[in-house]
């Protein structure tokens, strides 16, 4: 199955390398290329692509506005999206997951990470640069206002607290399948549980909670 991709960027050259590194893999394909942020939201919507990659800062509207407005709470059917950024800062990061974004690169990321960023997003997980997982979480647990450090609904089982560890650490869904010696679709049931359980919308305030209690 091919991966259907949107790159947006202002600069030419990277929106061309970044599109040349990409469709050099077997199973990307990308589709458009677009300069600015009312143009790539346009493009997504129009061509309803399964990936878009987005710069952070582009003109008129930028990286993280786009995102919402094609990923963002409210939108009926959301598209993922991979945010990518020369700028490693906790608030450009903070910002993108918030508005919906399922991953986030910085641009020295190489073409390894970016093509599993775009599957990871394809497949509905999420993939965060590894050098600053943590230190977002930590940041998450500080700040957000939708985390809770509440006991659960229900009292996690051992396996729950497995997985829950494992996406603290920002492992994929993937990963989690492959170190348990569980299958994907077990990964996912078990995901879904710690989300109605801790009252999370998604993974990040999943492993929110796991930091905010320690439990990671």
């Amino acid at each position: 199955m091919t991966i259907r991709v949107l790159v947006a960027d202002d600069q030419e050259l990277v929106r061309t390398g970044l599109s040349m590194i990409l469709s050099a893999e077997p199973d990307i394909e990308v589709v458009a290329q677009a300069a600015d942020g009312h143009e790539a939201v346009a493009l997504a919507q129009t061509l309803r692509p399964d990936v878009c990659l987005f710069d952070i800062r582009m003109p008129g509207l930028d990286g993280i506005e786009a995102t919402r407005a094609i990923a963002g709470p409210g939108v009926p059917h959301p598209i993922a999206v991979v945010v990518i950024t020369t700028f490693d800062l906790d608030e450009y990061v903070f910002a993108a997951l918030r508005a919906g974004a399922k991953g986030f690169l910085l641009k020295d990321a190489g073409p390894e990470l970016l093509a599993q960023a775009i599957r990871a997003a394809a497949g509905g997980d999420a993939l965060i640069a590894p050098k600053i997982t943590v230190r977002l979480l930590e940041a998450f647990a500080r700040s957000a206002p939708t985390a809770s450090s509440a006991q659960p609904i229900e009292p996690l089982t051992e396996r729950e607290e497995q997985v829950l560890a494992r996406v603290a650490n920002g492992m994929s869904n993937s990963e989690i399948a492959g170190e348990l010696y569980i299958t994907l679709s077990t990964v996912k049931t078990h995901v879904a549980s710690l989300m109605a359980k801790l009252q999370a919308r998604n993974r990040v305030e999943i492993a929110i909670w796991a930091h905010e209690t320690r439990r990671r």
